[in-house]
Parts: structure tokens; C-alpha cells; sequence
């Protein structure tokens, strides 16, 4: 959970220094996603435009059973809008993070790439660095079948 931090911090982690099934599970990326994709991919040309899009909305969408709803931008869709600027660059940190962890799997990396806004469900939640999104608007989705690639 992007604002709750799930993923865990540093400390707890320790925890499982000697009993790896006591660490908490996951590690933090949200955040980071795109622009670690993109820019490790699109600019690198490793990848197109195209596919990126794909890895980062579509197939997550086919994967959790939520495409068409997520995913696409569509009459019926969520509005789920991410404005990207591909020319902007950042230095990766968890201390500029909304989420509440303490370390980044990519902590000091210059990448290419800033997310400038986000809507989700045509409701602005990300302006700039600022986080907009209100405790409780979450809504639970249930997944339906795995759709394909």
C-alpha cells in the first residue's frame, strides 16, 4: 500500500536476519516503476514507447483480471491517467517518497523520467511531488480472470 508501507522498513527487516520468513514481504517501487522502466528501457532503446505502456498499464491490468476497467483509455474505463515527462530527470530516494518506508531499491540513481500528475478514477491524487489523495477513496477491486497477452 503506497501511503501505509506495507513493504516494511529497515528495521523490521532485521528482524529476519537470522529467520527469513519473519521479514515483511515486498519491497517498495511504486514510485519508481515507470521511471526505472523507462528509462532503463525506452531510453536505453531496449524497448518502444509502445511497450512500455504495455508493461507498465496493460499487462498488469490482463494479469490481475482487471483490464478493460484498468489498464486503457476508454470509454467505461477507470481514468486512470498518468502524465509522464520523459525529459525530466531525478535522483531516486526514499526520503522523497510518499510511501512510509525508509530505503530504496534504487536510492541515489539519476534516471530520466518524472510522473508530473496522476488521476486515478479522473481525480487528481499526484501533483508534482505533492500527494492529494484522500485516507479511505480506495475502492476494493475483484479480480476476474487472468486475461491474455
Amino acid at each position: 500500500c503506497m501511503k501505509e508501507g506495507h513493504m516494511g522498513r529497515v528495521h523490521q527487516k532485521e528482524h529476519g536476519r537470522h529467520d527469513f520468513s519473519k521479514i515483511p514481504n515486498g519491497a517498495p517501487g511504486i514510485e519508481t516503476r515507470m521511471t526505472v522502466i523507462y528509462d532503463g528501457g525506452v531510453r536505453t532503446k531496449r524497448i518502444t514507447l509502445n511497450r512500455f505502456v504495455e508493461l507498465t498499464a496493460t499487462a498488469p491490468a490482463k494479469l490481475f483480471g482487471l483490464f478493460p476497467r484498468k489498464g486503457t483509455i476508454a470509454v467505461g474505463s477507470d481514468a486512470d491517467i498518468v502524465l509522464f515527462d520523459p525529459d525530466g530527470t531525478q535522483t531516486i530516494s526514499a526520503h522523497s517518497h510518499h510511501s512510509n518506508v525508509d530505503y530504496s531499491l534504487f536510492e541515489g540513481k539519476h534516471v530520466h523520467g518524472v510522473v508530473k500528475k496522476v488521476f486515478s478514477r479522473g481525480e487528481l491524487i499526484v501533483d508534482g511531488e505533492q500527494w492529494l489523495g484522500r485516507p479511505g477513496r480506495g475502492q476494493f477491486l475483484a479480480r476476474g480472470e487472468v486475461g491474455g497477452f
